[in-house]
């Protein structure tokens, strides 16, 4: 195996298997924690079938697309986070920033109910309209195993978010 070859990589192509329908439409930062939402899934794709047993689980973890980020808005290299000069310069990847190279969003947040192909949710911070890519329950054993660390700035960063 030649560790120096760049690999190649082929384009993907993904569906949404639903949407996010809130009344928080505005693209903010903060305050997700108390904020409802319904995760609609494309009924005529998934059946119900496709949710059995999920509402045994308190929360999920949710991918989505970042649709409302203009192209010419995505970054690659590195910046101080929202743009804060008290904070350091960090690669993008360093960031859970919106504006990222496949503009990706992960979130985890609490399951209140199934209802049919609804998912109601509390503190997804995902827009109204936004595009799910895959749902997925979350399981304890799955968290981060031994100590965390992480630098002052992303503590800061994330105090009002939830």
């Amino acid at each position: 195996m030649d560790r120096t070859a760049r690999p190649q990589f082929e384009e993907i192509t993904l569906r949404p298997i639903g949407q996010v329908v809130s009344l928080r439409g505005e693209l903010t930062d903060d305050h997700w924690g108390e904020v409802p939402a319904v995760i609609r899934l494309d009924g005529a794709v998934h059946g119900e079938e496709s949710l059995s047993g999920l509402a045994d689980f308190s929360h999920l973890e949710v991918v989505f697309y970042f649709h409302r980020v203009p192209e010419e808005e995505i970054e690659t290299g590195a910046r101080h986070p929202r743009g804060n000069p008290d904070w350091p310069v960090v690669g993008i990847f360093a960031q859970r920033s919106k504006d990222r190279p496949n503009r990706l969003g992960v979130s985890r947040c609490t399951l209140v109910k199934v209802d049919g192909m609804d998912l109601h949710v509390l503190g997804l911070d995902a827009v109204d309209g936004t595009p799910v890519l895959d749902i997925k329950p979350y399981l304890h054993e799955f968290g981060p195993r031994g100590e965390l660390r992480q630098p002052q700035w992303a503590t800061e960063l994330v105090a009002q978010y939830y």
